[in-house]
């Protein structure tokens, strides 16, 4: 093993290098200057200042305030350094050990990108589960009133009363077979031609005016209803924009009652109106609608039926068919549908015997002086 290394020493009082020999000991360095000198460095005297990185020239000192100084341009000076002195490897940086570094760094970025793509696709979304089966009912409720002015402000709504009262009758029938929900359901009526709906969290559901129009039964609006009602009831809005959000809302929901989320409005309804739920999600929605249709007695059937006429529909107009766009292929879907709609028993209940549904579709229209039909 190499025991002498060639060097420069600096005595700390003039800037003269003078070149010198230095011996690795036992205990120190031996250091002899070109004129016969010789210094005696005791290793615990001594720091390494320098020569750290590769390529950087290693420089040892000793003393405090003005302090000598060994400069030495081989960087495997200081493995055999670490040969001849192995208990002393915390004082000295070790070269053989940078490879080592290299690959835990390598190694350490890689599990940084793992944990990474683990949160977005595993972690954020089984906390925003957690997260949202815990906020406070009111928590939501803010939030989805937030969310319901930013998607269907007040001057958009349809509020003709009589037919209004129409749609909270098919709701009191549904809602009675949730008899401890904490959730107040409300439906409101927006003058949009888009064949839409939507849930908002804490019980909103926002129906839209072309949706409203292409139901050719009472029946099938309640399939409408009862499925966005198991968007709510199963929080699957809450936790959507709890995911995708900013962290801010998280923190707002983290922190339940503390944080009022009607700040977060205007971005959750961005959200809302950008994402498309879970194919799990809607199955689940699909198949607890189905089961609260049969629970309230009203014919399940409507939900085929409307299915079935947006199938229709949607060969031409797909853009336009929002609800279809956004929700399962209805192929696929009509057919999980049936198998569901066949465990119904006996004989449903005929909603709103009475009433000309057709009616209904009038929802949005208002007549000026001379009678003539117009939209708000």
């Amino acid at each position: 093993m190499k025991t002498d290394w060639e060097g420069y020493y600096l005595d700390g009082r003039t800037a003269v290098r003078q070149r010198v020999t230095i011996r690795l000991m036992r205990t120190g360095l031996d250091i002899t200057t070109e004129s016969g000198t010789r210094l005696w460095w005791p290793y615990g005297e001594v720091r390494q200042t320098q020569g750290f990185y590769a390529g950087e020239e290693v420089r040892l000192e000793k003393g405090d305030e003005i302090p000598e100084a060994l400069q030495i341009s081989e960087s495997a000076f200081l493995t055999a350094l670490h040969r001849i002195t192995p208990e002393l490897a915390p004082r000295f940086h070790d070269p053989a050990r940078r490879r080592v570094r290299a690959k835990l760094t390598l190694i350490a970025a890689i599990a940084v990108i793992g944990i990474t793509i683990g949160l977005y696709f595993w972690g954020i979304p089984a906390m925003a589960g957690l997260v949202a089966s815990r906020v406070p009912v009111t928590w939501e409720e803010h939030l989805g009133e937030a969310v319901v002015e930013q998607l269907a402000p007040p001057p958009r709504r349809c509020t003709d009363p009589i037919r209004t009262r129409t749609i909270e009758e098919i709701m009191t029938v549904l809602t009675r077979t949730l008899p401890n929900s904490p959730y107040t359901f409300r439906v409101m009526v927006v003058n949009n031609p888009a064949v839409n709906a939507f849930a908002a969290p804490g019980g909103y559901i926002v129906v839209f005016q072309g949706l409203l129009e292409q139901t050719q039964a009472a029946e099938e609006l309640a399939a409408v209803l009862a499925h966005e009602v198991q968007h709510v009831v199963k929080r699957h809005a809450t936790r959507m924009l709890i995911q995708h959000a900013s962290t801010g809302l998280l923190l707002a929901a983290l922190t339940g009652g503390a944080s009022d989320p009607s700040a977060f409005g205007l971005e959750a309804a961005r959200t809302l109106g950008v994402l498309r739920y879970s194919r799990g999600h809607e199955e689940e929605a699909d198949a607890e609608g189905v089961r609260m249709l049969i629970a309230a007695g009203i014919d399940a059937n409507g939900m085929i039926t409307f299915f079935e006429s947006l199938r229709g529909e949607g060969k031409g107009t797909p853009e336009f068919l929002k609800y279809v766009s956004t929700h399962p292929s209805p192929t696929d879907r009509i057919k999980r549908l049936k198998s569901l709609v066949a465990q119904q028993e006996g004989k449903p209940v005929k909603l709103l015997p009475d009433y000309e549904w057709k009616d209904i579709h009038q929802m949005c229209q208002v007549t000026d002086l001379k009678g003539r039909p117009q939209r708000p």
